[in-house]
């Protein structure tokens, strides 16, 4: 995605400022895109799609810790990657006072850091890390020295609960992309919109999601009153709703699909729109969107029927196709009427 981004603005990723206050607002707030909340199905924050944070999940974890700096975001990382690190462990701590996003444990790294703070020894606080990391917990002489060195039993306690602890390492190299990405979003949104529904988006339905926000809204309602009876698709396809409902509270919307300019499974900007790929069209796969672009390359479609010999594409799809007034003015068929003048 990062690669795409670059394609489409021409700025490096790695020029991006890892401190831009808009940014950041991302994992607190809606504020910095230009909507509310009410605008996006309540959503309270900014970061759908964001690489790590973008998961209810994961958006639950910033309103519980509010984070307000970017080393906030790499020890919130490390407390989703965890096991039993998060809920039932830091959640709690932080949830009741016990402990913030800065004293809470979030990745391995944190107690060996924390423990030769407290003047444990390094090769032994080393030992410890290595066994609350691998889910092995703690001996009791341990704990008796970390007793000794005015380790609060709060933290203790966390420790034994641990199952297995993400590297700090890993998960700053995993938050960097994602506040790049985030930084995309803030300041070239349509690039962040084609670079998403082109590599992240796995359900994305042209027909569905590019004819309006208001049927993009009908759609996404029909699918939340299944409940837990929705299909899987149909969960898949309602991830992808929400940022294309972002997309549409922001101000941007889609152009039509043209036979001749589409690509095949990348979003184009088109001006201040998006243009879908020709896979977004339901029914037709890769290679069909493949063999569009193909024979559009050479030349004019005659007819549908024109159309259909020259790529294979199902009658059913061509159907939808035309449905969707994507033929505009080609004929059914291009074989001329003969009338008799006698």
């Amino acid at each position: 995605m990062i690669r795409m981004l670059e394609d489409l603005t021409g700025i490096s990723a790695r020029t991006v400022p890892l401190d831009q206050r808009d940014v950041m607002s991302l994992f607190a707030g809606t504020q910095a895109l230009g909507i509310s909340p009410e605008d996006i199905g309540g959503c309270k924050l900014g970061c759908l799609g964001i690489p790590e944070f973008g998961t209810d999940f994961a958006m639950q974890m910033l309103i519980d810790t509010k984070p307000k700096y970017f080393s906030d975001l790499v020890r919130i990382a490390g407390l989703s990657h965890g096991t039993d690190v998060w809920l039932g462990n830091a959640q709690v701590l932080i949830q009741n006072g016990t402990a913030t996003i800065s004293t809470a444990i979030c990745t391995r790294d944190d107690i060996m850091i924390y423990l030769i703070g407290k003047g444990v020894e390094s090769g032994l606080a080393f030992t410890i890390m290595e066994s609350v990391r691998k889910g092995k917990g703690l001996r009791d002489e341990w704990i008796q020295t970390m007793k000794e060195h005015d380790v609060p039993e709060w933290y203790i306690w966390s420790c034994k609960l641990i199952k297995y602890m993400f590297p700090k390492a890993h998960a700053a190299a995993y938050v960097m992309m994602a506040y790049r990405i985030a930084w995309y979003k803030v300041f070239h949104p349509l690039a962040y919109y084609a670079a998403f529904f082109s590599i992240r988006a796995t359900s994305f339905s042209y027909e569905l999601m590019c004819m309006g926000k208001e049927r993009l809204e009908y759609y996404m309602a029909e699918i939340r009153k299944k409940g837990d009876e929705a299909s899987k698709k149909e969960q898949d396809t309602l991830k992808d709703m929400r940022i294309v409902q972002e997309m549409y509270a922001r101000g941007f919307d889609f152009v039509p699909i043209d036979l001749y300019k589409a690509k095949a499974h990348r979003f184009q900007i088109m001006g201040d729109k998006l243009m879908p790929a020709l896979d977004t069209i339901d029914g037709l796969g890769d290679k069909a969107a493949d063999a569009v672009v193909d024979a559009a390359a050479r030349g004019k479609f005659l007819s549908k029927d024109d159309f259909r010999d020259r790529t294979k594409v199902s009658k059913t799809v061509i159907d939808l196709m035309d449905d969707l007034n994507l033929f505009g003015d080609i004929p059914q068929s291009n074989q001329m009427s003969l009338f008799d003048f006698t």
